[in-house]
């Protein structure tokens, strides 16, 4: 690049990619960042839909890494304006990428995934059909969690439930939290320590001789499509044990976010803002599968890896722990419910798109669907 001139990213994976190998961005050009809150096809279809509705977009953060013309900040305002953002946070490029590559191995796209995997499975175990435990465990995220969590909050989710199905969530909350936390923090520290990123890249160089497949004919996802193709949004249930689970992979990933140093408004976009207000309607509309097959490299490296991890560990420890009687954590419980989060968590409410995502209407996106 020429002396002076300015390189934009929209992601800070090459910043932890030159970390990697000790190596930095040339000191003569400014260097900054505007990364939307959620996929390339939702934020146009925003963009678009604020055509005719004042406001619809999606918030950005924006990262100001290298200023060496004094006017660094400005374009990367002026660069949101015109992606549509109607709000933009501030972060560091290195935030960022720690941030973003780790949520993607979380609640946005690995967790979920190994969520809905692990409880299909338990609620057939439990006498339901393969229909019936899909809608309980996937179309109970995405067709009514993430709607409340969207509009007025996590904690909502838990205070709108009865008295008795606020008891089932505890009890699957407090099994969760822990062995989720733990793989949250593992995927923390290898995106931190720039394991992660090594990973990807060697997966790229792998790709010639061992293609990506896709994972959407597994009996989960077949009976997904089914279920779409009868549903009525009326009749989707928010399942109280399947709440709590996500729920407490939500709040364990917030908490690690927190316990590293990242602000609330970083914390609130890419844990929750991204997964409720962008990925969340598209699975809902295509699949959990579809957007494993289809999201960037990067995301779909660390999907696969990451979601079995999720899987085994709430089979293994956090449903076992409910099927033996093991009593709730009540101080979990209080953490959960006094957690400061919620209060940053509401004001962002405030602040989404004043519509929802249109994932069905014509759009100049080109969206390429890997077949």
């Amino acid at each position: 690049m020429k002396p002076g001139a300015t390189l934009g990213l929209s992601h800070g994976f090459l910043l932890g990619y030159l970390d990697s190998i000790g190596e930095s961005f040339p000191e003569d050009m400014d260097v900054v960042a505007v990364c939307p809150k959620g996929m390339g096809p939702s934020v146009r279809r925003l963009y678009e839909q604020g055509k005719e509705v004042n406001g619809a977009g999606i918030n950005s953060s924006f990262a100001v890494h290298q200023d060496k013309s004094g006017k660094a900040t400005d374009l990367a305002l002026g660069w949101g304006v015109a992606l549509g953002s109607p709000f933009m946070f501030e972060t560091t490029l290195t935030s960022e990428y720690k941030s973003d590559i780790y949520g993607e191995r979380g609640i946005l796209l690995g967790a979920v995934h190994g969520i809905v995997e692990s409880l299909y499975r338990r609620y057939q175990r439990q006498g339901m059909s393969p229909e019936e435990a899909f809608k309980q465990s996937c179309e109970s995220i995405t067709g009514n969690i993430v709607k409340t969590i969207s509009k007025i909050g996590i904690k909502a989710v838990y205070e709108e439930l009865s008295a008795d199905d606020k008891k089932i969530f505890e009890e699957a909350y407090s099994a969760s939290y822990m062995p989720a936390k733990e793989i949250l923090q593992e995927i923390y520290d290898e995106v931190a320590s720039g394991n992660e990123i090594r990973t990807v890249i060697m997966h790229g160089e792998r790709l010639d001789r061992y293609p990506v497949g896709k994972i959407d004919g597994t009996d989960t996802w077949q009976v997904g499509e089914r279920v779409r193709a009868a549903r009525n949004e009326d009749d989707i249930p928010l399942n109280p044990f399947t709440a709590g689970v996500y729920v407490a992979t939500m709040m364990a990933q917030i908490d690690v976010l927190q316990e590293a140093g990242h602000p609330y408004s970083e914390i609130v976009n890419e844990s929750v803002i991204e997964a409720v207000d962008s990925l969340c309607p598209y699975m809902h509309y295509r699949g959990v599968a579809f957007m494993v097959d289809n999201c960037s490299f990067t995301a779909k490296t660390g999907s696969r890896k990451w979601a079995p991890r999720f899987d085994y560990i709430l089979d293994q420890l956090a449903y076992t722990a409910v099927d033996n009687g093991k009593p709730v954590d009540s101080a979990l419980i209080k953490s959960f419910l006094e957690n400061p989060v919620h209060e940053a968590v509401t004001e962002c409410c405030k602040l989404r798109p004043t519509v929802d995502i249109s994932v069905d209407s014509a759009s100049s996106t080109k969206e390429i669907v890997i077949e």
